[in-house]
């Protein structure tokens, strides 16, 4: 049969190329020569008599077949550490490797507390956590190149398999002795007449934020733009005014009195989620499948209950 002509090592070769874009680069990473990369690529496309890659001037990148054959190839590759790793996992869960890729906000505090605890139960179990942006957290997790993504999404992906879906509204941050602070719920209005601190445009909170200000006719005029959210964080907890985030980002110093959410009464402000991902059709490693489920119990048990609008008289504007 064809399939068990293509070679392991043609394939790694192969994928070295998809991966790079190139195959000199791709020849670096696998310290092999590139004609030696050139031949096996060649020899995968006599095989299947079709081209695998578009040649370009700036790489390669692969054809209609070659993406079909990157993601077998991708697949046998997990594969193969499935196995040894549940191999290794019959004499119990002692060792093992859990790739986590992630949107920034869960990085500051979220995923190192959870990761933190879970080595108390199994403390030969390592992480490798890689902060991307939040579509390229689910890119990297169709590549194979980590087990489980943890993102914000407004919509569905092909070949993703969502473990976990938690609502993620936007909210607003602020310094317990904040005037708002007082409140469990404010308007974009009320909002309006102090100063904030905003991520950049990029930003999924601040898109959705950017949405809202629209519909109602409101122009915010930041005291501060960072990309950087300790940044905005740190600005708020040394008195600067609000800022806003995602419920979860905030959640340890929301839960240690740090800092005060509110939730923004707007449509479209929870027009967005947070999502436990991993890749479709994929048997995960015994180590992987532990901390998933351990993380979706994290985000499931420890979620911050939804704000209750407070019975306050709700207090104007305050004029800028």
């Amino acid at each position: 049969m064809l399939s068990t002509r293509l070679q392991d090592t043609a394939l790694r070769y192969f994928l070295e190329v998809v991966r790079s874009g190139s195959v000199s680069e791709a020849a670096t990473r696998l310290n092999v020569s590139p004609s030696a990369v050139s031949r096996q690529v060649a020899a995968l496309e006599d095989l299947l008599s079709v081209p695998l890659f578009e040649r370009r001037p700036r790489g390669m990148a692969p054809s209609a077949a070659g993406e079909l054959l990157a993601a077998y190839a991708r697949r046998g590759a997990l594969e193969a550490d499935r196995v040894v790793s549940d191999i290794a996992a019959l004499q119990g869960l002692h060792t093992g490797l859990v790739r986590v890729c992630s949107s920034a906000g869960f990085a500051i505090e979220f995923l190192p507390r959870v990761m933190a605890q879970f080595r108390t139960q199994y403390p030969g179990i390592q992480f490798h956590l890689r902060v991307v942006s939040p579509a390229a957290v689910t890119t990297a997790v169709l590549n194979g190149d980590a087990d489980i993504g943890l993102t914000y999404s407004r919509s569905a992906e092909r070949d993703i398999t969502v473990q976990h879906r938690l609502a993620s509204p936007v909210i607003a941050i602020m310094r317990k002795d904040h005037t708002l602070a007082r409140f469990a719920s404010v308007t974009l209005a009320q909002m309006h007449g102090y100063p904030i601190a905003l991520p950049e445009r990029d930003n999924t909170v601040r898109q959705l934020f950017d949405i809202g200000c629209s519909q109602r006719g409101l122009v915010f005029e930041p005291a501060l733009v960072c990309n950087h959210f300790e940044t905005l964080m740190h600005f708020v907890l040394h008195g600067g005014g609000l800022s806003i985030s995602g419920e979860v980002t905030v959640r340890d110093r929301v839960q240690r009195g740090e800092l005060h959410a509110a939730q923004i009464r707007e449509p479209g402000m929870g027009a967005r989620y947070t999502e436990l991902q991993t890749l479709h059709g994929r048997t995960l490693p015994a180590a992987v499948r532990m901390f998933l489920e351990f993380l979706r119990g994290q985000l499931r048990d420890n979620a911050a209950a939804p704000p209750v609008p407070s019975r306050k008289k709700t207090p104007p504007p305050k004029s800028r």
